[in-house]
């Protein structure tokens, strides 16, 4: 199973908020820089986040974006499986179909297989993630600019 790079940038801001405790704020450019990824990119996946009730994000002089109690709890299987988009590993359907489409065994055990790898992440939280020694690298990092 493979992750899309948004899921994959959306993880690492929730990790990177999650061990912002004494810093205040950051904005969504720090976490891009903290994270040497496109500034675009990241306001994307923060956006999503917001949707998702994960992130506040707040505007103007001492704004800036913060995990929500529900960000600091909530699984890692659920947010992978919210973060990614619909749809099953392969494509059956489309301009040439898969002669195969109704009798294929392929299809079910590689849906199986996905739900199993959501299912591994389910017990996981947050707090999983940054815990040692991923939250002391987390803490350290700085954008580009400082």
């Amino acid at each position: 199973m493979r992750l899309t790079r948004f899921t994959d940038l959306a993880l690492r801001a929730v990790m990177r908020l999650a061990v912002n405790e004494q810093g205040g704020s950051l904005a969504t450019r720090d976490v891009a820089e903290m994270m040497s990824v496109p500034y675009t990119h990241m306001a994307k996946a923060v956006t999503r986040l917001q949707h998702l009730g994960v992130v506040e994000a707040r505007r103007g002089r001492g704004g800036g974006l913060e995990l929500t109690g529900l960000g600091r709890r909530v699984s890692v299987g659920w947010l992978v499986r919210e973060l990614e988009a619909e749809g099953e590993v392969v494509s059956c359907e489309g301009e040439q179909p898969c002669p195969l489409h109704g009798a294929c065994r392929l299809r079910r055990a590689l849906r199986d297989a996905q739900e199993a790898f959501y299912s591994s992440l389910e017990p996981l939280t947050v707090a999983d993630l940054v815990a040692p020694p991923a939250g002391p690298v987390l803490v350290g990092l700085v954008g580009r600019s400082s």
